[in-house]
């Protein structure tokens, strides 16, 4: 199986900075997208940044500017440095990737089991 383990979450002041790790293991042949969604109480999951094995990249237009996705394939690691933060961010993020376990197996869908981020004075 693959598991995927978030860290970094936790409460920060508007206007404050947090990084965000999320480390795939397991049996992985090959990861192709890795990013983080995030869901707030009352509304729908949604896109936050996303990164290809390539490393090309998309943001959601409520976070663009102020933070950056980045990806250490090596260690099979995505991390979002969040920057300015405000009380809007404030949500549950959640790790996803897609992975494919083996050559002959698809690529599948992975989601971490979500980190905590409060904005709050």
């Amino acid at each position: 199986q693959v598991q995927l383990v978030e860290s970094g979450g936790g409460l920060v002041q508007p206007g404050g900075s947090l990084r965000l790790s999320c480390a795939a293991s397991g049996s992985i042949f090959s990861i192709n997208t890795m990013g983080w969604y995030r869901q707030a109480p009352g509304k729908q999951r949604e896109l936050v940044a996303v990164t290809t094995s390539g490393g090309i990249t998309t943001y959601a237009d409520s976070v663009k500017g102020r933070s950056t996705i980045s990806r250490d394939n090596a260690k099979n690691t995505v991390y979002l440095q969040m920057n300015s933060l405000k009380p809007g961010d404030t949500a549950v993020y959640y790790c996803n990737a897609v992975i494919k376990m083996s050559f002959s197996n698809p690529f599948r869908t992975f989601w971490g089991q979500g980190t905590q981020v409060t904005v709050s004075s």
